[in-house]
C-alpha cells in the first residue's frame, strides 16, 4: 500500500490536476450563474448567445457558432427556444439561402437591460478584484489557444 504522502506527490493526484481545477471551478460558476439567470429565465448557454447579439445583432448562425466555439447541432435547438421565448428571429438571407441571420426582437433587446447586473454579481461572488478576473480570464483564453492549436 502506498503511503499518503507518495499519493500527494503523484502525477496522478487529483489534487495536481489542471483539468480537474478548471471543471471544479467551472462547477461552481455554473451554480452563481443559474442562480443569476434564473431571473432572466435564461440557460447559461442560452446568455452566451444573447451576449454575442447583444455584441452585434444580426449575426449569422455559423458566425455565432465560431464565436461560441459550438457546431450548428448544438447552436440550433438553443436559438429555437430562444425564438420560442420570444427574444430572438432567424431569417433566411436573401442573397444567399444556406445563411441564417439571429436578429433580437424588441423583448431580446429588453432583456439586456436586466442582464447587465450579471457581471458585476458574479465578480463579487468570486471575491475577485477586476484586475484579477481579468488576469485570469486572459491567462484561460491563452490556455484555449494553445490547446486549440
Amino acid at each position: 500500500m502506498t503511503d499518503r504522502n507518495d499519493s500527494q506527490e503523484s502525477l496522478l493526484a487529483l489534487d495536481r490536476q489542471v483539468c480537474f481545477a478548471l471543471y471544479s471551478a467551472q462547477l461552481a460558476m455554473s451554480k452563481v450563474y443559474r442562480k443569476l439567470l434564473r431571473e432572466l429565465d435564461l440557460t447559461y448557454p442560452q446568455y452566451l448567445v444573447m451576449l454575442v447579439l447583444w455584441e452585434q445583432d444580426g449575426q449569422t448562425v455559423s458566425g455565432i457558432g465560431e464565436r461560441l466555439f459550438l457546431d450548428s447541432a448544438t447552436l440550433t435547438p438553443l436559438l429555437k427556444r430562444l425564438e420560442g421565448a420570444g427574444l430572438l428571429q432567424r431569417q433566411r438571407s436573401r442573397q444567399d439561402e444556406r445563411q441564417v441571420a439571429v436578429v433580437l426582437t424588441e423583448q431580446g433587446h429588453k432583456l439586456r437591460e436586466k442582464a447587465e447586473a450579471v457581471p458585476e454579481s458574479v465578480m463579487c461572488a468570486t471575491q475577485c478584484s477586476p484586475d484579477e478576473l481579468e488576469r485570469l480570464r486572459d491567462d484561460l483564453h491563452n490556455l484555449r489557444e494553445r490547446l486549440a492549436s
